[in-house]
């Protein structure tokens, strides 16, 4: 598939592996994740490893094609146990280490002494959430002195959150990259931004909302300003949530939780959220409606389109008599992970 590789920032966790995994394989083929650990507040160094493989088995199993797992949230006393279980996925499997850098400076050992071993590069993640700091630019010099001139390395700017907030975010990601691609021989480098609005009640007061691609019009606005490495630039988002969601805690055996949700969709310049709930004796009803909303859209892509859509329609068209297919925040997860996903790559694809 021709076009630039799409680098989904993504959860180790099950929803994203199994909408990942249930990707047709052309589609999966121009995928490259960068997977993100959650936070392991408290987790102690012996039993971080046995802890970290019910996270990171599944994803390395789906990442036949290559990507990237990062710890973004590791706790300081946890960086030598997170680097040796993580080395295991780099050297047997086909994921690549990260650091940045903000990182310590034993985080940046440890991720370029696991990237010698594994021969498939390091990739180097700056987070630039508002104006660029020069002192990034050094941080990354001083990281790149550690390499050597043999190790593939792969640039990762991450900009957080891009929405409409953010007018300026196009010309922040330019002065980053200006002063970041000169730096090295980049093997790759992609431009990430999250761009899909946290869902909260009050903004489905009414049922549902929109907002636009900021962050896809942020890479187009980097891609058109004729600078050499634009042709080559990969582009990343954070799929159907926003970046703050990986930084969530896990939370084994919470129950409850809000008694609404959201089904997503994503067209050529807008993002939909419409309201579902959890519970309650209107839940089959809402959420075949809410579905039924998506899929009357003008820009739905039909349930062809892939396996999101083909979800959506058959929620929408399910009998109101049976809650079977109507899914829950899971599968509301999946479903909007799939149809994103494999929009992103054909959009790619198509210039």
């Amino acid at each position: 598939m021709s076009g630039p590789l799409y680098v989904p920032v993504l959860p180790t966790k099950p929803h994203a592996a199994g909408a990942f995994r249930r990707l047709w394989p052309d589609v999966r083929a121009a995928i490259r994740p960068l997977w993100n650990l959650p936070p392991l507040p408290g987790v102690l160094p012996e039993t971080l490893g046995t802890v970290i493989g019910t996270y990171v088995d599944r994803v390395s199993a789906v990442s036949r094609h290559g990507g990237w797992i990062d710890a973004p949230f590791g706790e300081d006393a946890q960086t030598a146990a997170l680097a040796e279980a993580l080395a295991v996925y780099c050297e047997l499997g086909r994921l690549r280490p990260v650091t940045g850098p903000e990182r310590t400076a034993e985080q940046q050992a440890a991720a370029v002494e696991t990237a010698r071993r594994c021969l498939r590069g390091l990739g180097v993640r700056v987070r630039v959430t508002g104006e660029w700091d020069g002192r990034l630019g050094e941080g990354v010099r001083g990281l790149l002195a550690l390499t050597g001139p043999e190790m593939p390395l792969h640039l990762l700017v991450d900009m957080g959150a891009v929405l409409d907030d953010r007018p300026d975010a196009g010309k922040e990601a330019l002065r980053t990259l200006d002063a970041l691609m000169p730096l090295a021989v980049w093997r790759s480098a992609a431009l990430l931004g999250g761009g899909f609005p946290r869902a909260t009640a009050d903004m489905l007061e009414e049922g549902s909302c929109e907002a636009s691609r900021a962050e896809w019009r942020m890479w187009h606005e980097v891609r058109a300003t004729g600078r050499a490495y634009a042709p080559l630039l990969d582009y990343g988002d954070y799929g159907v949530q926003p970046p703050g969601a990986l930084a969530q805690a896990p939370t084994p055996g919470r129950k409850g939780g809000p008694p609404w949700g959201a089904l997503r969709y994503t067209t050529d310049s807008a993002y939909f959220v419409v309201k579902t709930l959890t519970r309650g004796p209107d839940r089959v009803a809402v959420n075949r409606a809410a579905a039924r909303r998506i899929i009357e859209l003008a820009e739905f892509r039909g349930s062809g389109a892939g396996q999101g859509e083909e979800w959506l329609s058959d929620c929408a068209n399910g009998p109101l008599t049976s809650s079977e297919g109507v899914g829950g925040p899971t599968e509301w997860l999946k479903a909007g992970n799939l149809q994103h996903m494999t929009h992103v790559v054909r959009s790619l694809s198509d210039g």
